[in-house]
Protein backbone atom coordinates (compact mmCIF):
# COMPACT_ATOMS: atom_id res chain seq x y z
CA UNK A 1 0.00 0.00 0.00
CA UNK A 2 0.92 3.63 -0.69
CA UNK A 3 1.03 6.31 1.80
CA UNK A 4 -0.67 8.36 -0.46
CA UNK A 5 -4.29 8.28 -1.18
CA UNK A 6 -5.13 7.01 -4.94
CA UNK A 7 -8.36 8.34 -5.83
CA UNK A 8 -10.70 6.81 -8.67
CA UNK A 9 -11.77 9.56 -11.68
CA UNK A 10 -14.75 10.71 -11.59
CA UNK A 11 -17.16 9.24 -13.99
CA UNK A 12 -17.12 10.77 -17.25
CA UNK A 13 -21.24 10.84 -17.43
CA UNK A 14 -20.98 12.98 -13.40
CA UNK A 15 -18.78 15.22 -14.91
CA UNK A 16 -20.57 16.33 -18.39
CA UNK A 17 -23.93 16.01 -16.67
CA UNK A 18 -23.20 17.01 -12.41
CA UNK A 19 -24.10 14.55 -9.77
CA UNK A 20 -23.66 13.75 -6.07
CA UNK A 21 -21.59 11.55 -4.98
CA UNK A 22 -23.17 9.05 -2.59
CA UNK A 23 -20.45 6.88 -1.38
CA UNK A 24 -16.75 6.39 -1.23
CA UNK A 25 -15.00 3.59 -0.14
CA UNK A 26 -11.27 3.30 0.44
CA UNK A 27 -8.83 0.96 1.65
CA UNK A 28 -7.02 1.96 5.01
CA UNK A 29 -4.26 -0.72 6.75
CA UNK A 30 -6.14 -3.78 5.33
CA UNK A 31 -9.77 -2.14 6.53
CA UNK A 32 -13.10 -0.51 4.84
CA UNK A 33 -12.77 2.98 5.64
CA UNK A 34 -16.59 4.27 4.20
CA UNK A 35 -18.19 7.89 4.23
CA UNK A 36 -21.82 7.81 2.34
CA UNK A 37 -25.09 10.25 2.51
CA UNK A 38 -28.32 7.94 2.88
CA UNK A 39 -29.51 9.63 -0.75
CA UNK A 40 -32.62 7.56 -1.23
CA UNK A 41 -36.12 8.03 0.44
CA UNK A 42 -36.69 4.28 0.21
CA UNK A 43 -33.83 2.26 1.53
CA UNK A 44 -34.31 -0.79 -0.86
CA UNK A 45 -32.82 1.81 -3.86
CA UNK A 46 -29.79 0.51 -1.71
CA UNK A 47 -29.84 -2.64 -2.07
CA UNK A 48 -30.35 -2.38 -6.18
CA UNK A 49 -27.36 0.08 -5.89
CA UNK A 50 -25.05 -3.14 -4.63
CA UNK A 51 -26.16 -5.50 -7.19
CA UNK A 52 -25.28 -2.97 -9.43
CA UNK A 53 -22.18 -2.53 -7.65
CA UNK A 54 -21.44 -6.19 -7.62
CA UNK A 55 -22.00 -6.78 -11.57
CA UNK A 56 -20.37 -3.88 -12.66
CA UNK A 57 -17.10 -5.29 -10.16
CA UNK A 58 -17.93 -8.87 -11.82
CA UNK A 59 -17.26 -6.97 -15.29
CA UNK A 60 -14.07 -5.63 -14.15
CA UNK A 61 -12.98 -9.26 -12.86
CA UNK A 62 -13.72 -11.05 -16.02
CA UNK A 63 -11.81 -8.03 -17.60
CA UNK A 64 -8.80 -7.97 -15.78
CA UNK A 65 -8.28 -11.57 -13.97
CA UNK A 66 -8.49 -14.98 -15.45
CA UNK A 67 -11.97 -15.63 -14.19
CA UNK A 68 -15.49 -15.09 -15.92
CA UNK A 69 -18.12 -12.31 -14.81
CA UNK A 70 -20.74 -15.22 -13.90
CA UNK A 71 -18.06 -16.68 -11.46
CA UNK A 72 -16.77 -13.43 -10.16
CA UNK A 73 -20.35 -12.59 -9.25
CA UNK A 74 -21.19 -15.96 -7.65
CA UNK A 75 -17.97 -15.41 -5.48
CA UNK A 76 -19.16 -12.03 -4.56
CA UNK A 77 -22.71 -13.30 -3.57
CA UNK A 78 -20.73 -16.21 -1.51
CA UNK A 79 -18.36 -13.34 0.01
CA UNK A 80 -22.21 -11.39 0.46
CA UNK A 81 -23.81 -14.56 2.00
CA UNK A 82 -20.53 -15.57 4.15
CA UNK A 83 -20.59 -11.84 5.95
CA UNK A 84 -24.64 -11.69 6.60
CA UNK A 85 -24.06 -14.96 8.33
CA UNK A 86 -21.48 -13.90 10.58
CA UNK A 87 -22.88 -13.98 14.20
CA UNK A 88 -20.35 -11.25 15.24
CA UNK A 89 -21.91 -8.51 12.56
CA UNK A 90 -24.89 -8.13 13.59
CA UNK A 91 -27.44 -4.57 13.24
CA UNK A 92 -28.05 -3.64 17.00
Amino acid sequence: MSDKFEALEIPPDALEQGGIEIVRASIVDGAVSVALRRAFDDPATWGRLLIDLARQAARAYALEADMSEEEAFERIRAGWEAEGLDPGNTLN
